[in-house]
């Protein structure tokens, strides 16, 4: 592992170390000293040396780069043990045997260079040709010739080097090959995860919708049959009328014979039975909140999440914000603050200092599981004192848990089903679009998407609503 690899700079210091010691790398203790001082990602001797959890030493640079773009699950590339919390802690005390590793190994390949020079004086000198460098000259050739001693430690310097880096470059083409998988097989495990969170949505999402429709359509069933039956009761009393009068003698039968011809005849041709103007106000509705999930997540893709604070001129006296206006509580006591005309006084609200009149936004919210608490937005221009409608008609568009139903605030309150519970609501606002949404931010899938509303130019806040003993985290 004491090797230079291809992408590193064939330095003096480094170089003298491989080449001229790394014969007797294996055998000797500065050998070994060299081999458990060298990064088995670069090669080379540890540079800011770190310990996994693992037990194993990298160069810091060498395992960032390797873990790069690999998500939460990194493995060692040594062990291949799963790192989920990329612990990468400095190892100074081999970092300072490292510097004692290179001082040795300077000094070994110092000694055996002086060594073999004493070893080469002894016998006669041979003699290259600068020219071909492959075979030994005559003594005639004084013009082109160099020491063999020479050329061969201009070798060991700069030339072996290379030679071994064609032999290490498919060992390190393998490792970025390996950590090209790794990120692979981290994408499609993201991507299998994100497509079943949204099957699991869309799934959730069709039970709901055909449990609405069918319970309208029973109401409409239901509608139809009580007017079938008030119709049937009116024949029957009718013909019950024609049979008594069918008993009384002829002169009162004839008397009475046109005026029950003409409610018979009037009775035969009922207008056909309709619908309720409720019903259909709900079915037209119903189908107007049935809008397309591809085109609604098209409109939010790309919504910047943005820093939200809390007004406090507009927080109920019940209410306490923190210093940063980041969160809100329910309070034992009442607050002493003016009752100004911004303040709700009736309804535990408070909105946001923004405001928006054009773009797109977006919010998270931390909640608390089983809590009671309303998250959305409001028209600027929402009622602030007295007890108001929290649906579209009185400018709020939200969603609430109360009492552990979760409901979309509208006119019939919209039961949401979840699988399991929020911990963090993203909410989405489309100006241009009309478009409300609230996702769980966790998830990243839709809970609820509003029919497109009327904002008529008004400047739209966050919005929220904290029961008694609850709490909202921005």
């Amino acid at each position: 592992r004491g090797l230079t690899g291809p992408g590193a700079g064939p330095g003096t210091e480094h170089t003298l170390l491989n080449g001229s010691v790394g014969a007797m790398a294996a055998e000797s203790p500065v050998g070994s000293l060299q081999h458990e001082a060298t990064c088995s990602i670069c090669l080379e001797f540890f540079k800011d040396p770190v310990i996994l959890d693992c037990g194993h030493n990298f160069c810091r640079v060498c395992i960032s780069q390797c873990w790069d773009g690999l998500g939460p699950n990194c493995s060692c590339p040594q062990c291949r043990q799963v790192m989920p919390q990329r612990n990468l802690r400095p190892n100074r005390q081999l970092a300072n045997i490292v510097k004692i590793t290179k001082q040795l190994s300077l000094q070994a390949a110092k000694g055996a260079g002086e060594e073999n020079m004493r070893g080469g004086s002894q016998e006669a000198l041979h003699l290259l040709c600068e020219e071909t460098q492959t075979e030994e000259v005559c003594d005639r050739c004084h013009t082109h010739t160099v020491p063999a001693e020479k050329v061969a430690q201009e070798y060991k310097v700069g030339k072996c080097p290379l030679c071994l880096q064609e032999v290490i470059f498919p060992a390190q083409s393998e490792l970025f090959v390996i950590g090209l998988q790794q990120k692979t097989e981290a994408e499609r495990q993201k991507l299998v995860s994100e497509f079943r969170q949204l099957h699991q949505f869309l799934e959730e999402q069709e039970r709901l919708q055909l449990d609405q429709l069918g319970e309208l359509e029973k109401e409409i069933i239901r509608s139809q049959n009580e007017k079938l039956s008030m119709e049937i009761s009116r024949l029957s009393d009718l013909i019950s009328e024609m049979e008594r009068k069918c008993q009384q003698p002829a002169s009162e039968f004839l008397q009475v014979r046109l005026i029950m011809f003409s409610r018979c005849k009037k009775g035969k041709f009922q207008e056909p039975l309709e619908i309720p103007s409720e019903l259909k106000a709900r079915l037209a509705d119903f189908s107007q909140k049935n809008v397309g999930l591809k085109e609604t997540l098209r409109k939010f893709k790309g919504t910047k999440k943005m820093k939200v604070t809390l007004d406090p001129d507009t927080a109920h006296p019940d209410l306490i914000l923190s210093e940063d206006q980041k969160s809100v509580r329910w309070g034992m006591r009442r607050q002493d603050v003016p009752d100004n005309p911004q303040r709700f006084d009736t309804w535990l609200c408070v909105l946001g200092c923004e405001g928006f009149t054009s773009g797109k936004h977006c919010w998270e919210v931390d909640v608390e599981v089983g809590g009671n608490w309303a998250v959305g937005v409001a028209k600027e221009s929402v009622s602030r004192k007295g007890r108001i409608s929290l649906d579209p008609k009185a400018g709020i568009w939200a969603m609430w848990q109360c009492e552990g139903q979760y409901q979309a605030l509208t006119t019939p309150r919209t039961p949401l089903s979840l699988s399991q519970a929020p911990w963090r609501i993203r909410v989405c606002l489309d100006y241009e679009g009309r478009r409300v949404a609230v996702l769980d931010a966790d998830k990243e899938v839709p809970i609820f998407v509003f029919p497109p509303a009327a904002f008529t130019g008004e400047r739209i806040c966050p919005w929220f609503w904290v029961g008694r003993g609850s709490r909202l985290r921005l």
